[in-house]
């Protein structure tokens, strides 16, 4: 079993980090070789976007966790994909003047030790946005609840994104995020 050393928040520069936090990602969400190759090209073109904030979860010098986001542009890929959905939920202003937290995953070792928690606030704080909004996988995880402790709630639910089979729920909260702690089950990942 592996010793769970002291771990960092602090700010990181994504497209230098990119290909480590797409380590992180892969075993925090699945992914194959295939699928990194392809969000690594993402992450790149995300790290130029404007306004976008990263932090990094390091044990030592070795990443752990990390978030990412940027103010929402109803022109981006992902924002074209929601808005019919949230349009017809009523909530298609979620769209406009809102932080997108695009991004956001922790090592299953160190799930459940308020990284995630950590992270997300940390990339809300600093957004200067009063809102921000997010996409999750739509089952009830360990994701969704901790999203729901800081006072996001469903907008639309059921939203197929492209080469996914897995429908996501798109997620949206006032900020500041509100102040509950949330501790995972202890055999949740």
């Amino acid at each position: 079993m592996e010793q769970l050393t002291e771990v960092t928040v602090r700010p990181i520069d994504l497209a230098a980090w990119a290909p480590y936090a797409l380590e992180v990602q892969a075993q925090a969400f699945g992914l194959s070789a295939q699928e990194v190759a392809v969000r690594l090209h993402i992450v790149g073109r995300h790290a130029q976007q404007s306004g976008v904030l990263a932090f990094g979860a390091l044990a030592g010098d070795r990443l752990v966790g990390f978030g990412y986001g940027m103010p929402n542009q109803r022109e981006h890929w992902w924002s074209t994909v929601i808005e019919p959905y949230l349009a017809a939920r009523g909530h298609v202003d979620w769209l406009d003047g809102v932080f997108a937290i695009t991004e956001l995953h922790v090592l299953p070792q160190y799930q459940g030790r308020g990284l995630g928690s950590t992270l997300i606030r940390t990339l809300c704080e600093r957004s200067g946005l009063d809102r921000s909004i997010l996409s999750a996988i739509d089952a009830e995880t360990p994701a969704r609840r901790l999203y729901r402790s800081l006072g996001y709630r469903d907008l639309a639910r059921a939203v197929p994104f492209p080469n996914t089979d897995r429908p996501y729920t798109v997620m949206g909260a006032r900020l500041p995020l509100l102040d509950r702690s949330y501790s995972a089950p202890a055999n949740s990942r």
